[in-house]
C-alpha cells in the first residue's frame, strides 16, 4: 500500500494499534486498584446492570462458561460478590455486589473514568460523537457478517 491510498486496511492497523495502547493503559490503571481485567469487567457489569444470572455475565465481559466460574469463585471468595439461588429457578445462580465490592468498583471505576476522558480529551464533543458512530456502525455490520456465514 502507498502512503497516499488510505483505505480500509489501513484503517484497521491505525484501530488495532490505538485499540492496543488504550487497553493497555487502561489495564496499567485497573491493575492499579488490585483487580484484574476480568474481575473488574465483573463488577463494573453488576455495578452498572444490577445482580444476574452466572451464565449472562460471561458472554457480556468476554469470558467462556468456565472462565466465569473462575473469576466468580474468585470474587466470591474475597467477599466482593455474593452468588445465590434464583427463587424462580433453582438451576440459576444470581451474582450481586456485597456492599464491599460496590466500594471497591466504584472507587476503581471512578478512577477509570478518568483516565479514560483524559485518552479523550483532544477529541472535540464532535470527534467524539463521529468515533462513536462509526465504529457502531462497523461493529454492527462485522457482526451482521458474523450471522451471514
Amino acid at each position: 500500500m502507498t502512503r497516499g491510498n488510505r483505505g480500509t486496511d489501513h484503517v484497521w492497523l491505525v484501530m488495532m494499534k490505538a485499540m492496543r495502547a488504550l487497553t493497555r493503559y487502561a489495564a496499567a490503571g485497573v491493575e492499579e486498584t488490585g483487580l484484574g481485567l476480568s474481575d473488574f469487567g465483573v463488577l463494573e457489569l453488576l455495578l452498572h446492570k444490577g445482580p444476574l444470572p452466572v451464565n449472562t455475565i460471561g458472554p457480556m465481559v468476554d469470558l467462556t462458561p468456565g472462565s466465569i466460574s473462575i473469576a466468580v469463585d474468585r470474587l466470591v471468595a474475597k467477599g466482593l460478590v455474593s452468588r445465590v439461588e434464583s427463587a424462580e429457578d433453582r438451576r440459576v445462580r444470581i451474582v450481586a455486589l456485597t456492599p464491599r465490592g460496590k466500594d471497591l468498583i466504584v472507587s476503581a471505576f471512578r478512577k477509570h473514568s478518568g483516565q479514560i476522558k483524559r485518552v479523550f480529551s483532544q477529541l472535540s464533543a464532535e470527534e467524539l460523537r463521529g468515533l462513536e458512530m462509526a465504529l457502531k456502525k462497523a461493529g454492527k455490520r462485522a457482526a451482521a457478517l458474523m450471522e451471514e456465514s
